[in-house]
């Protein structure tokens, strides 16, 4: 993802809360060390995010990586709520960081990486 790019910029002082624009603020919760919707800032979102997503993708009752061991009946929901989470993460660059972003003269990066984001997702919840 192109957030590495805005790290400079998208600092806890500078993106107190994640947020996509005025009317979208992001409450994290993992079940584990966040137990209830937490407030964060957009770095520590992300990082908790990502660190969420890898642990999800090791876990071999998730994300089985032995021929014939059958995915969980659950699997669909897990990657959809890992997308939806990934989703803000744009949301968030789009809405907050796109000046930054065109300033880099990467606009044409995030629109490409977003668009095929789009069309993993769409395809994903098509299979459903």
């Amino acid at each position: 993802m192109l957030y590495g790019t805005v790290t400079e910029f998208c600092t806890p002082e500078e993106c107190p809360v994640m947020t996509a624009g005025p009317r979208f603020e992001y409450l994290w919760e993992d079940g584990i060390k966040y137990k209830r919707p937490t407030k964060l800032s957009a770095p520590d979102y992300v990082d908790a995010l990502m660190n969420w997503a890898q642990a999800i993708l090791d876990d071999e009752a998730v994300f089985p990586n032995k021929i014939g061991v059958p995915f969980p009946r659950n699997f669909r929901d897990s990657v959809k709520t890992i997308m939806r989470r990934l989703f803000r993460i744009y949301g968030h660059l789009y809405s907050n960081h796109f000046d930054q972003i065109c300033a880099l003269g990467i606009e044409a990066h995030l629109n490409t990486s977003y668009r095929h984001f789009y069309l993993f997702i769409t395809e994903v919840i098509s299979l459903t």
